[in-house]
């Protein structure tokens, strides 16, 4: 089996895989202080949940956004799964054709999203990508990757509102029963989802007016499920897109 991990800004989601199916999903908050042996206490923890070993993985690959957390997983992979980690960056094989003026710029999460939306929607598209930052990583129909767009994550957004006012409370991030608020909380909430929707229809719009209209939408991240079902643009939900990847990538560099 391969286990893959999504190293992200707030939490780190692992998967593993039975070739190409994905047996399970772990969440877990990401933490710059966590040692390689911690780590092993989590793989642990989480495959005597499942009633498995660790020595049934056979490789390990991961991504981050996080270069400190790198160290100690990398150290505690090699220690507890007995394997030497692939971890998604320069000199990796990707097959992946970088228009950036930069390319090392670009993030290794949305690389590997990127490779995992070429295999699954070949052809023009569009990954939005709802993390602690919302992503939108646009590929042509050659298979380049061309740029996109960072704004500010939902979730970091609502925090800044609650931090930067006096009366605004904390809320659940949920779909109000009305677009008009009829107390605090929903108004909120309504300004929350319904406008991150709007502005995730209107990027749309305007990118797909600099590729053309025949091009995929692919919703992915911890919140892209309250995000998807509002925002009209967004045609595909793969909530598990960039632990697909790491497979694949993995897959091309073995």
């Amino acid at each position: 089996m391969l286990l893959v991990a999504d190293v992200g800004n707030t939490h780190t989601v692992l998967g593993l895989y039975d070739a190409e199916n994905l047996l399970f999903k772990w969440n877990v908050q990401t933490s710059r202080e966590r040692t390689s042996d911690e780590w092993g206490l989590v793989f642990r923890s989480f495959f005597e949940l499942a009633n498995l070993k660790l020595d049934q993985v056979h490789g390990f690959a991961m991504c981050s956004v996080v270069p400190p957390a790198v160290h100690s997983l990398k150290h505690g992979a090699r220690k507890y799964l007995k394997t030497e980690p692939l971890i998604v960056g320069p000199g990796v094989k990707t097959g992946l054709s970088i228009r950036y003026e930069n390319p090392r710029e670009v993030g290794a999460d949305r690389v590997v999203n990127a490779v995992a939306g070429l295999e699954k929607f070949p052809g023009a598209s569009i990954i939005v990508d709802f993390g602690t930052a919302t992503t939108f990583d646009c590929l042509s129909s050659k298979g380049e990757y061309l740029g996109g767009i960072i704004c500010p994550g939902i979730g970091i957004s609502l925090e800044a509102l609650v931090n930067r006012t006096s009366k605004l409370p904390k809320v659940e991030i949920s779909k109000p029963t009305s677009v008009i608020g009829r107390n605090t909380e929903q108004s909120m909430q309504s300004g929350i989802l319904f406008g991150y929707a709007s502005m995730v229809d209107g990027l749309v719009a305007k990118i797909k007016a600099e590729m053309g209209d025949d091009v995929q939408t692919i919703a992915t991240g911890g919140l892209s499920a309250v995000i998807a079902g509002e925002a009209t643009s967004l045609m595909y939900h793969e909530p598990n897109l960039t632990l697909d990847g790491l497979r694949i990538i993995y897959e091309k560099n073995r």
